[in-house]
């Protein structure tokens, strides 16, 4: 395997000129990458180095930015030449230049990303928060656009799915919920658990297919696609906020008051959306390769509905499914919006710190998944 000795690069004009001594001859290739991503922007033909002393030029893009350079042997990419440079105003500065193994450049990237992990998620939806914002009013005024109810439907929508719901498991099944045996026992505490379910189910039924539907973006122009799972999110928590709406008049109406408990919802919701934007990510990015997964998806949902004790109380799970149940991160967030709507306590901390954690590393890890795979997208569509 050759090695490099010696590294230096120069601009000359419009392109870089390489020269190298390597322990060994053998055949180089190079490649212009995008340092922020690693794409690939542009690569030269083989150079057969039929002597230890090469001097090769390297074209870069003429458009200004930071470029990097990479130049290793063909029949052994182990050890590799990294060259950053950048053009400004037509004009090339090269800042570094060094010989380094490709396994050192694996855990430099590694090392490196584990803190954008953490940022680039919420940094991308603060930049793009406008965008964002734009997206989602118009994602929910065209689902009732050309319709009588016009912009009325967003409140319409959860208060029919509610009362459907309520009418299958509270009339015709005659359910309850513990020994408060009365309808409106029953209607608070289905329609608390619904409040849940109904955003998260929402964004994740739309997410595999979220991508696929704005090909045209992926193709022709530079868009932050991370954002489109995020409108669905966002557009769920609209969803929710009107559902909320009905609960509390509801609630006030029944009970005659809305307990102070409630102010600890935002410590239930940011756990909640966050949980569904990571699997939004994580959906979203498969379902460009795996078209069926919308339908798995469907299935999916139903099958984590009934498993969830949302229309029938948490008391009524076997006994052998309840230890593997009880990681079902819905089932946290029914219990505790039950517990600060209903009956008037704050969340069960343990529980709901767990919730904040996992909710935290499924948002990082489904980022990190769309990121990597985005970059396949245009060859897929």
């Amino acid at each position: 395997m050759a090695k490099f000795e010696t590294v230096e690069a120069k601009p000359d004009g419009a392109t870089i000129r390489v020269r190298l001594r390597m322990d060994a001859p053998c055949p180089l290739d190079w490649q212009v990458l995008d340092p922020s991503t690693g794409a690939v922007l542009s690569e030269g033909e083989w150079r057969d180095a039929s002597h230890r002393d090469v001097e090769m030029p390297v074209e870069l893009p003429p458009e200004d930015g930071p470029y990097r350079v990479r130049i290793a042997g063909t029949e052994n990419r182990r050890r590799l030449v990294l060259i950053d440079a950048t053009i400004h105003e037509g004009r090339i500065g090269v800042e570094a230049a060094r010989a380094v193994s490709a396994s050192a450049v694996r855990r430099s990237r590694f090392l490196s990303a584990i803190p954008k992990a953490f940022s680039y998620p919420g940094r991308s939806c603060w930049v793009n928060r406008k965008l964002i914002g734009s997206m989602v009013r118009r994602d929910i005024l065209a689902r009732s656009r050309g319709t009588f109810g016009g912009a009325l439907w967003a409140f319409l929508t959860p208060l029919l799915l509610m009362a459907t719901y309520f009418f299958v498991f509270g009339v015709v099944l005659q359910a309850s919920f513990g020994e408060d045996t009365s309808r409106t026992g029953y209607v608070l505490n289905f329609l608390a658990g619904m409040l849940a379910w109904l955003p998260f189910s929402e964004a994740v039924g739309r997410s595999p297919s979220i991508v696929v539907e704005h090909r045209n973006w992926v193709k022709k122009l530079v868009f932050p696609l991370e954002t489109l799972p995020v409108n669905l999110v966002l557009s769920g928590l609209v969803t929710e906020c009107f559902a909320l709406l009905i609960f509390f008049a509801m609630l006030a109406t029944l009970r005659g008051v809305v307990p102070v408990t409630a102010a600890w919802l935002p410590a239930l919701l940011v756990p909640q959306l966050l949980l569904t934007a990571g699997l939004c990510w994580f959906l979203a990015g498969l379902g460009v390769f795996v078209r069926d997964l919308g339908q798995l998806i469907g299935f999916a949902l139903t099958l984590v509905f009934f498993l969830t004790p949302i229309c029938y109380p948490e008391s009524q799970i076997p006994a052998a499914a309840a230890h593997l149940l009880k990681w079902n991160p819905i089932l946290i967030l029914v219990r505790d919006y039950r517990l600060i709507l209903l009956q008037g306590q704050p969340p069960a901390w343990a529980s709901l710190a767990a919730l904040w954690i996992g909710s935290g590393a499924i948002a990082v890890l489904g980022h990190a998944w769309f990121h990597r795979l985005r970059r396949s997208f245009a060859d897929v569509i």
